[in-house]
């Protein structure tokens, strides 16, 4: 199965070069600070933890960007040839399958709202509306990314009597129960990110939401790593 052994050696990949894109970019902005000018150096946050910055804290300024988003436009070609591919597993084993479709629809849709995000990540334009832009563009890639891999896992899971000789059926377990986590977790957090400002009755929200978006960084590639470790090499 040449489709089987293409999405594993691309799962793999879509895991390698965000994570470290992303932590590179961070090592730089929090360690190697002759390589960066002084107003945009951070000391000795660990995000993940104390969300001692964002994201794109680390990655808009010079030289992060160089790295930053050559990697998100090249985890973006990865991520259509994925889904597309993953839509050519499902045909050979289950043409009728009713997710095959809306796996490439929200899988692409969201590869594209990442390159958009990349594109505009550092451009300064002190607009309400280009704001709120990037705000919707951000939630769009992340809403549609789970999207599409939680009708990948119900595919799969769908079929698994027809494929149970090409995966390991642990790792589909894994692979249930870390999107079911993802979707709770965005239920939970999308209306804590989306108020306004930064306090919340005194409580200080700006480090919460900086470790919640490492975390699930974190969470929404580890899908990615789990589907190399699932399907059996052929």
């Amino acid at each position: 199965m040449d489709k089987i052994n293409k999405v594993k050696s691309i799962s793999i990949w879509i895991f390698i070069v965000p994570f470290f894109a992303v932590n590179a970019c961070l090592i730089i902005t929090t360690q190697l600070h002759f390589l960066i000018e002084s107003q945009y150096r951070i000391f000795m946050p660990f995000p993940y933890i104390d969300g001692g910055v964002s994201i794109s804290r680390t990655a808009r300024y010079f030289p992060t960007y160089l790295i930053f988003k050559p990697a998100m436009f090249l985890t973006s070609y990865l991520l259509i040839i994925y889904w597309l591919n993953n839509r050519r597993i499902i045909d050979y084993f289950d043409t009728e399958n009713k997710y095959k479709n809306k796996i490439v629809y929200f899988g692409i849709a969201s590869a594209i709202a990442l390159i958009f995000h990349s594109i505009f990540l550092g451009v300064k334009f002190d607009n309400d509306i280009y704001k709120l832009f990037r705000r919707v563009i951000m939630f769009v890639f992340i809403i549609f990314e789970i999207v599409a891999q939680a009708y990948l896992v119900a595919a799969l899971y769908s079929m698994k009597n027809k494929i149970f000789q090409h995966i390991n059926k642990n790792i589909l377990k894994l692979k249930f129960f870390l999107v079911s986590t993802l979707i709770v977790v965005a239920i939970i957090s999308i209306p804590i990110i989306s108020l306004p400002g930064d306090d919340f009755y005194g409580i200080n929200l700006k480090y919460l939401k900086h470790a919640l978006e490492w975390d699930y960084f974190i969470g929404v590639i580890s899908f990615y790593l789990l589907t190399f470790m699932m399907w059996k090499k052929s």
